[in-house]
């Protein structure tokens, strides 16, 4: 098993007995569903539905009731505070960036030899394995050799989520820029589209329903390179999308998916940088089938 600190992750806790009411009409995950042990992946939106921050909300187990405790990149946690602040009117809750007193360390390739209290599965992939939260922050050896797991540094962990094909916000989508549909929070258990309303429901909704999500986050394959982060990938001469994140021969692309489908289906190629990179699965770029009732 290996496990790495992020120091790029912070921790915001949100407490109060209005806190799960309070949460569950803000962000795009079902709060209701949470329990101790468990963690949902969700977001915080504008009213136009994109991302303002994206997150893993974990219930800190009976001794701290009312406390959630939610991991998120460390550089928007004291926005996302602030907006939590700001959305609280007279509801009983009280918000706290505490990023500087908890950290996150990551483990994965096994299960843990014993579980701490603040540990939860990932529920973005099964792959991605576990996150624990420290207190204090540099516990990380502590921890890591209380989980029997081999501490790494971050970009072992960064190669790992590549790999996985989950993106990183700043890195392979911009912040306010884009939808839960094109980061893949709709397959990576970010929304639930049966709850009720929270902030830019309407439009996720809309686009669930329509299908009309032209633009996703897709794994590639890379030869013998890796492009920077933002370079245009092509189809002949066509720009189709952008490099995001690359580690080990693997990299995450935000495109067009009808434009690479067509592109596909015409036999160009895709290039970025003037070298050829091949998705890792070509059904990403293609319509998923609506089931049938019989």
């Amino acid at each position: 098993m290996k496990a790495a600190f992020l120091p790029d992750r912070g921790v915001v806790r949100v407490s109060g007995e209005d806190a799960r009411t309070f949460l569950n009409g803000l962000v795009t995950t079902d709060i209701t569903l949470l329990q101790p042990g468990l963690a949902r992946f969700g977001a915080l939106l504008t009213p136009q539905g994109k991302i303002t921050a994206d997150f893993l909300i974990f219930e800190a187990p009976a001794g701290q009731d009312g406390d959630f405790l939610i991991d998120a990149p460390r550089a928007l946690a004291q926005g996302l505070a602030d907006k939590l602040g700001f959305y609280k009117l007279r509801a009983k809750v009280a918000v706290e960036n505490i990023s500087d007193s908890m950290g996150v360390l990551a483990a994965w390739g096994g299960e843990p030899a014993t579980r701490p209290g603040l540990a939860y599965a990932d529920p973005r992939h099964q792959a991605l394995g576990w996150r624990m939260l420290l207190s204090p922050v540099d516990r990380k050896q502590e921890v890591a050799d209380l989980i029997g797991a081999d501490l790494m540094d971050g970009e072992a962990y960064e190669a790992h989520r590549i790999a996985c094909g989950v993106p990183r916000g700043g890195l392979d989508f911009m912040y306010s820029d884009a939808f839960p549909h094109e980061t893949n929070m709709d397959r990576l258990n970010g929304v639930d589209f049966d709850k009720g309303c929270y902030v830019g429901q309407e439009v996720v909704s809309r686009m669930q329903h329509r299908g009309t999500a032209r633009t996703r986050i897709v794994r590639v394959i890379l030869d013998d390179f890796s492009p920077e982060t933002g370079i245009p990938i092509l189809a002949g001469d066509k720009p189709v999308g952008t490099m995001g994140s690359t580690a080990g021969g693997q990299g995450l692309a935000l495109v067009r998916v009808d434009r690479v489908a067509d592109a596909l289906d015409a036999g160009l190629a895709l290039t970025a940088g003037g070298l050829a990179l091949h998705l890792a699965d070509p059904n990403d770029v293609r319509p998923v089938p609506k089931q049938t009732v019989a």
